[in-house]
């Protein structure tokens, strides 16, 4: 069974980060490594969707960002479930529950 097909892709972190805060912001890619004491090289790969949030970047971009800690973590850990839930949909919906909802 098919996961059924949504009406578009699930919105990258990536793309959540440039649009909503660093281009209308005006924060360059060079000042969120500054603030966030990271290499610009990781901020630029997540940027570009290269790169996954770990939690410690996640912690690091919420508090200079000013969002709640979780935020950052949530929005990646959403996108991967979506990802895989659209990959593996056929193979997920052969597992046996063990225990009932």
């Amino acid at each position: 069974m098919a996961t059924p097909s949504k009406a578009h892709d699930p919105i990258t972190p990536s793309e959540l980060l440039a649009t909503e805060f660093l281009d209308p912001l005006g924060i360059s890619h060079f000042r969120l490594a500054e603030a966030t004491r990271l290499p610009q090289v990781r901020i630029s790969e997540i940027v570009r969707g290269k790169r996954a949030i770990t939690t410690d970047t996640a912690l690091r971009l919420s508090k200079a960002l000013g969002v709640d800690d979780r935020f950052w973590i949530t929005i990646q850990t959403d996108f991967d479930l979506e990802v895989e839930l659209a990959r593996r949909g056929d193979e997920l919906a052969k597992v046996i529950p063990l225990v009932a909802n």
